[in-house]
């Protein structure tokens, strides 16, 4: 477990990141560069789950955990410590909920089970989410408004106001496999277009996602409980362990491809590939989990 090793500050959490620049200014290029700095220095996992821990909506133990600890976190600790930076920083920051779009039912969850940030910069409107993690996580905030195509290394990503909620959207690259092997292999989108979550502007409070927490933990149909999961974005795109599979992935937008390189890790290479492509450290021992379920890389 993280517990409290002092107070949490700044400047730990700049040096984890790599943001050197000054930070006196809560501007847009400001919250564009830590976006994209976070996604590529904390990965977006949910190891301790399968580590024989519990992740606790507790910020002190969020800190310790992902900017002292050599670890990453999921959306509830990586989007909950990202609000704080920014409170932290002058940005005019609120907490919103979110509901995961599931391709199996054809509709989104039953409840929020996805943490987000808005920020305002000038009178406008920005989405910040540093915790989707592989091919759908944005490396810079998305401006709050409808229809707009707002492309990124990624793909495009758009934004549709509903009137009750909005949604996010994105349009994907073509995935060019390199392994003959993982030619079928479930894990890869093959889908042009995907939805991705749906969200309301209504602020929500940490303790709204308290019993969030517990349940994705608990529950046995839950993505988090049937697989292992750690990703982190690269300067070329991102890389993923999924159970024993990884994946490097390297985007080629002026090709409209994606290319991906996939092998499975033993079960005595795992610790390895964690520390050194991830540059996670795990206190106990991982079982690497990796069931069917809807999600894709």
């Amino acid at each position: 477990m993280f517990q409290s090793k002092g107070e949490m500050n700044l400047e730990e959490y700049f040096q984890r990141i790599g943001f050197r620049r000054s930070h006196n200014k809560a501007d847009l290029e400001t919250l564009n560069e830590i976006h994209k700095l976070h996604v590529m220095s904390i990965p977006f996992e949910n190891l301790s789950i399968h580590c024989g821990e519990r992740n606790i909506m507790d910020l002190d133990i969020i800190f310790n955990k992902l900017v002292r600890g050599k670890r990453g976190g999921w959306c509830l600790e990586n989007n909950y410590l990202f609000g704080w930076v920014l409170r932290e920083m002058g940005f005019n920051t609120t907490t919103l909920s979110s509901r995961v779009f599931n391709s199996v039912l054809g509709d989104f969850g039953p409840f929020d089970s996805h943490l987000i940030n808005k920020v305002i910069i000038d009178g406008e409107a920005y989405i910040a989410d540093v915790s989707f993690g592989v091919s759908c996580q944005m490396w810079e905030p998305l401006e709050l408004i409808s229809e707009k195509d707002q492309p990124q290394p990624a793909g495009t990503f758009r934004l549709i106001d509903k009137g009750s909620m909005w949604v996010l959207e994105k349009t994907f690259h073509k995935p060019k496999i390199l392994n003959p092997e993982f030619a079928g292999s479930s894990l890869v989108n093959r889908k042009e277009k995907k939805t991705i979550y749906c969200f309301t502007l209504e602020p929500r409070g940490v303790e709204y996602f308290l019993d969030v927490s517990d349940r994705l933990q608990k529950d046995p149909t839950c993505l988090f409980t049937n697989k292992s999961i750690c990703s982190l974005q690269t300067p070329s795109g991102f890389r993923v362990l999924m159970g024993w599979t990884f994946s490097e992935v390297t985007y080629k937008p002026e090709e409209g491809i994606e290319v991906i390189d996939m092998r499975d890790v033993p079960d005595d290479e795992i610790e390895t590939v964690l520390r050194e492509r991830f540059d996670v450290e795990l206190s106990n021992k991982l079982k690497p989990v990796n069931n069917k379920s809807f999600y894709t890389i």
